[in-house]
């Protein structure tokens, strides 16, 4: 079938029961839950063929751990969540109440990318589903092994809430035309505004997890020998093929060739075979190792000093595996100051002041993280105040995006919109405004035939009234509304 078809057909499925109740919701998060503990170890496998390299632990750790601690989050918020807010009524009004009621917004549509395969396409699809939608999910063409295991796996879990689409970019185009009630992009900055036009098309509302360029911003207080480890963690993950990987980092000026060389010695002690390492991951395909070569070519022959972790890169070597590799005095106008890396490679800057360092990051796009390693209290809330980015881990890297608790989106050229948690479970819900009255309507005083009578004299009342009180202190307005309330 079509793509149209098939979204036509979840479409009408989704009207047959447009608001699944609290018990069907579990009942399919439940079945997601349980596929993933018993397909897991086809998962790290799948993995493992489509990187070329990738342990089971890594695979377990960054992609199925969070997989169902999202799960079980939200199975335990899921009836809070869903549960109709009360709002406010205004005076005016009465006798009436106002709440707010969250229902299914109906298919969305969700574009995985090839970095986190599993949990870049599980995270979103829980939480449209605890959200009450069909969903419509398109795989990354790069990752053909992973696919296979997710396809069978929500298939056997959620056949009648999820449908699973593969194919190259000629698909994900058409993918992105559909007339979703809402698409979810993660990916590069570049293909998202593709999406986003396609989406335009029909009014489909975005949320767009991109990447750019995350900081880290060591501050003058902290010596590097400390939290070298965290950076180092943060970097080479998934092969440092991460949207909120540290993509450079800020030093203070004098202290850049003593920090490449801490980093080094943290990076050999905790990686002590280098790329050789069973827990390493190998760059996803030739066409981004040909991409990371040249970018430290290009930097080299710029006159950047290129420093490995490890042995030297071996450009032909069949499982595409680089040692992090520290670069210094890399001119700003070369390919690593200005496109997201994506791979094992940390440019060090150095600043004259924390001033210079804030400025440095306000001048570019405003990236999806940003990563301070600073005890001082003031400059904590300089930066939290300063600078934007989609999220802010002070003294560690890349974990606050684990946080179920926190929302997780980016902000400008980093995506817009956020999910993760109850953020996921807003964003594919519509907040829909119901008041209500009963047999009686304080509405009729405004009925022209009344108006005059009463109403005017009314108004005139409340807004002589607030003239009059307008320039009081706000303490003696707010004693003034607390008098009234009693």
């Amino acid at each position: 079938m079509s793509l149209e078809t098939q979204f036509a057909q979840l479409r009408k499925d989704y009207l047959c029961d447009p608001y699944p109740s609290l018990s069907q919701r579990k009942a399919a998060l439940k079945a997601l839950r349980h596929q993933l503990l018993a397909m897991q170890a086809s998962l790290y496998q799948a993995a493992a063929t489509d990187f070329g390299q990738r342990s089971a632990s890594e695979t377990r750790l960054l992609e199925v751990l969070p997989s169902i601690n999202s799960i079980d989050y939200s199975l335990r918020r899921l009836k809070g969540w869903m549960k109709p807010q009360k709002r406010h009524v205004s005076p005016l009004f009465w006798p009436a109440s106002n709440h707010v009621e969250y229902q299914p917004l109906g298919v969305v549509g969700i574009i995985v990318p090839w970095n986190y395969p599993i949990f870049l396409a599980l995270g979103p699809l829980v939480a449209a589903i605890s959200a009450g939608n069909k969903v419509m999910l398109k795989l990354s063409e790069s990752t053909p092994a992973i696919n296979q295991v997710l396809k069978q796996l929500i298939e056997k879990a959620v056949p009648d809430s999820a449908l699973v689409i593969e194919g190259e970019a000629d698909v994900a185009a058409t993918f992105s035309q559909l007339p979703f009630d809402h698409l979810l992009f993660t990916g590069s900055t570049a293909v998202g505004r593709h999406v986003m036009l396609a989406a335009a098309q029909n009014l489909t509302p975005v949320t767009l997890e991109l990447g750019g360029k995350s900081p880290v911003l060591l501050g003058p207080d902290l010596s590097l020998n400390d939290y070298a480890d965290r950076i180092i963690f943060g970097k080479c993950a998934n092969g440092g093929q991460t949207c909120v990987a540290p993509d450079y980092l800020l030093v203070p000026t004098g202290r850049e060739q003593r920090a490449a060389e801490k980093l080094k010695a943290h990076y050999q002690q905790m990686f002590p075979q280098g790329r050789l390492s069973s827990d390493w991951t190998s760059v996803i395909n030739h066409r981004q190792w040909q991409r990371l070569q040249q970018a430290m070519q290009q930097a080299e022959a710029a006159g950047a000093q290129i420093i490995s972790c490890g042995e030297p890169v071996k450009p032909d070597d069949p499982l595409r595996r680089m040692d992090l590799q520290l670069v210094l005095n890399a001119p700003l106008d070369c390919q690593l100051w200005q496109q997201e890396i994506f791979g094992p490679i940390l440019p060090i800057y150095g600043y004259r002041s924390t001033k210079e360092a804030i400025e440095f990051i306000q001048a570019r796009p405003r990236p999806l993280a940003f990563y301070l390693f600073s005890h001082d209290k003031e400059l904590q809330q300089r930066c939290r105040e300063q600078i934007h980015a989609g999220g802010v881990c002070i003294n560690d890297t890349l974990v606050h995006v684990g946080q179920d608790d926190l929302p997780f989106g980016g902000v400008g050229p980093s995506g817009m919109g956020h999910y993760h948690g109850k953020e996921g479970f807003l964003t594919f819900s519509h907040a829909k405004a119901v008041h209500r009255k009963g047999r009686f309507s304080s509405g009729i005083f405004a009925y022209p035939k009344f108006r005059a009578r009463l109403l005017d004299k009314v108004l005139d009342l409340w807004f002589g009234y607030r003239i009059a009180n307008a320039d009081r202190p706000d303490d003696t307005r707010q004693a003034l509304h607390q008098r009234e309330g009693k």
